[in-house]
C-alpha cells in the first residue's frame, strides 16, 4: 500500500526518513550529514521519485524508489 507522504504529520515523516537513512547498510561509508540525507529523501518524495510503501504482512514502512515498486501498487 502506498502512503502519501503529505498525509503524514511533519514530525512523523521526518522520523520515518531519519530511520531510513540511518539504517545499517544505507550509508555505505557516506559521511554526508544527516540533515542533507533527510533533505534528499524528502525531495525525492516531493518529486515523485520515491514513495512510502506500507507492507500489510510485516506491518512496516519502507521508502522505495518509484522504479522498484510493483506497478500494481499504482493502480
Amino acid at each position: 500500500m502506498l502512503i502519501p507522504y503529505d498525509q503524514l504529520e511533519p514530525e512523523t515523516l521526518t522520523r520515518l526518513i531519519e530511520d531510513f537513512v540511518t539504517r545499517d547498510g544505507t550509508d555505505n561509508g557516506d559521511d554526508t550529514p544527516l540533515q542533507t540525507r533527510v533533505l534528499r529523501v524528502r525531495q525525492a518524495l516531493t518529486k515523485g521519485q520515491a514513495f512510502i510503501v506500507f507492507d500489510l504482512d510485516s506491518q512496516q514502512c519502507q521508502l522505495m524508489l518509484k522504479h522498484d515498486i510493483p506497478k500494481e501498487l499504482f493502480d
